[in-house]
């Protein structure tokens, strides 16, 4: 059955797809369905030290003097 999801097409070293292959084995689910799983996983990572380097940038400049309080916001 035909599917509308976009596809992509990887060319992979052997050790690569030798232990994706035994990953998606592990755990029965389909090659196509552990890279997809695993391209979420490291966008998820990437996100999160986006994040972190953003927050830290943030904590640098931060004063507690002009801080607001939890009264004054709510």
């Amino acid at each position: 059955m035909p599917t509308k999801n976009p596809r992509i097409n990887v060319v992979l070293e052997g050790p690569l797809y030798n232990m994706i292959e035994e990953l998606a084995e592990r755990d029965g689910v389909s090659l196509s369905l552990k890279v997809r799983d695993l391209i979420k996983e490291a966008m998820e990572i990437k996100e999160d030290i986006a994040l972190s380097s953003f927050a830290d940038e943030r904590e640098k400049t931060f004063r507690k003097s002009r801080a607001l309080k939890h009264d004054e916001v709510w």
